[in-house]
């Protein structure tokens, strides 16, 4: 229940709020939130496997956003940062859809 109201909140407060991002971290915003996506998708299917534990998600999900996100600065550094961005997408892509097959196999017995 607390993290459907954290949710509730943080959608309430970014609506009135309207917080910009600076023009710098845009490339990596969408980076963070489908490796943010991937842990969540993770976390889900943990805890249908009876396995979920809270501070390994916590690591999760903070390990796969600033590990993409370095992925990304480095594709940047070295000038090759839209290639880099789609193999981040791709592999974490790939993950989701995995989650998620495993999560409709739990919930659906299928």
């Amino acid at each position: 229940m607390i993290a459907v109201i954290g949710l509730v909140v943080g959608v309430v407060a970014g609506l009135v709020l309207q917080p910009t991002v600076p023009p710098e971290l845009q490339p990596y915003l969408p980076i963070a939130v489908v490796a943010a996506l991937d842990a969540i998708f993770g976390g889900v299917r943990a805890m249908l496997d009876g396995i979920f534990d809270d501070r390994v998600f916590l690591i999760s999900f903070l390990s796969n956003v600033i590990v993409a996100a370095l992925i990304v600065f480095l594709g940047d550094q070295l000038g090759v940062g839209t290639q880099l961005s789609t193999a981040v997408v791709v592999v974490l892509g790939i993950r989701i859809f995995s989650n998620a097959a495993s999560i409709r196999r739990h919930l659906f017995k299928a």
